[in-house]
């Protein structure tokens, strides 16, 4: 007889409440062996509560990984990572570490790290909050899924040049390959100073003022001239009869004298010598070590500098130059050496260049 009744108000439990019977519903049928009024309290008390504690947790939650990620991203900048690197930091030369123009723009690629992730997490986040009130009211989610997963597999297809490009702009900031603000060179093809990176673009603008999007699915090779310090590299000819070691103390000591002017040449010029030997004369190299951007300028400068510097040491530039052999010809005209052709302006001596 006990299990009798047990039996009895099981079904009536599940035909009132549902194959998952909330407390609230079981406690009204209970109390009062009113199928309508707990049907009515599962309604009013029991599926609202549950969607207002899938809510609060679902804010509670997505506010803690907002502070999170940023907190994350922060740390792999500051803070255990540079204590751990001090040691390797305090033996690295000035040149090689981080400048003001570098911490900038790492500041520009954690807010915009923070933004792509927190909308990510943000997104997860109430999509799994939405399946589990759809499940609360009763809404069968297998057919829901099935379709989601459907049109996730059509769409993932259809768009894979789009999904390249965001998986390519997503490693771009992580790796920090570059930022707003640098002077980079896209495989050969586009060069130009960084003006924004997204998850889907590169926007760059040239030299010339062209505004270039490039998508990020087809940058293969960056060449980066911005990051943490800069190089210029100065090609100077001087002539053939020139003294050498003449033009590189001149050359030397007119970017020492720069160097001592500008802050942001950031070591002593190096005078690397001789790189090559020139039809018209000899390749003298120089390289000075700068702050990201500014090896172009200094350039431009030091070279004026160097030009007056050799002017006023007689220092020759030269120019493209020939040299002309006049063969002599025979009285009858028969191609035989003979006396000297006359040429114009003058005879020259027989067998004697001509420039």
């Amino acid at each position: 007889m006990v299990t009798f009744v047990a039996q009895v108000s099981a079904e009536r439990l599940q035909r009132a409440c549902g194959d998952e019977p909330g407390p609230i519903c079981t406690q009204v049928l209970e109390s009062t062996g009113s199928r309508q009024l707990a049907q009515i309290a599962q309604w009013a008390l029991d599926a609202p509560l549950r969607i207002l504690l899938i809510v609060v947790v679902a804010l509670v939650v997505n506010r803690l990984m907002r502070r999170g990620v940023k907190r994350a991203l922060r740390g792999l900048h500051s803070g255990g990572l540079r204590e751990r690197m001090g040691n390797v930091r305090r033996r690295t030369p000035d040149a090689f570490l981080e400048t003001g123009e570098t911490s900038i723009r790492v500041e520009q690629r954690i807010e915009a790290l923070t933004s792509v992730l927190r909308s990510a997490a943000t997104f997860t986040i109430w999509l799994i909050a939405g399946f589990m009130i759809l499940g609360t009211v009763g809404v069968d989610l297998g057919p829901l899924l099935a379709g989601a997963g459907v049109l996730g597999v059509a769409l993932g297809f259809g768009s894979q040049s789009l999904v390249k490009d965001f998986l390519s702009g997503l490693f771009i900031l992580v790796e920090d390959q570059y930022g707003v603000g640098d002077i980079v060179d896209l495989d050969q093809q586009t060069s130009g100073v960084v003006e924004g990176v997204s998850l889907r673009t590169t926007r760059l603008r040239a030299v010339d003022g062209t505004v270039w999007h490039v998508p990020n699915g087809d940058i293969l090779r960056v060449g980066n001239k911005s990051q943490h310090w800069s190089r210029a590299l100065l090609d100077v000819e001087v002539a053939y009869s020139s003294d050498l070691e003449h033009a590189k103390q001149v050359m030397k000591g007119a970017a020492d004298a720069m160097w001592r002017d500008d802050t942001s040449i950031l070591e002593e010029p190096e005078m690397w010598g001789v790189q090559m030997l020139n039809p018209n004369g000899v390749l003298l190299r120089l390289t000075i070590k700068t702050t990201p951007n500014e090896q172009f300028r200094i350039s431009r400068e030091l070279l004026q500098r160097i030009k007056d510097a050799f002017d006023a040491e007689g220092i020759e530039i030269p120019f493209p130059q020939q040299t002309v052999w006049h063969r002599a010809v025979g009285a009858q005209g028969n191609g035989h050496d003979g006396g000297q052709a006359p040429a114009l302006g003058g005879p020259p001596a027989s067998g004697s260049p001509r420039s």
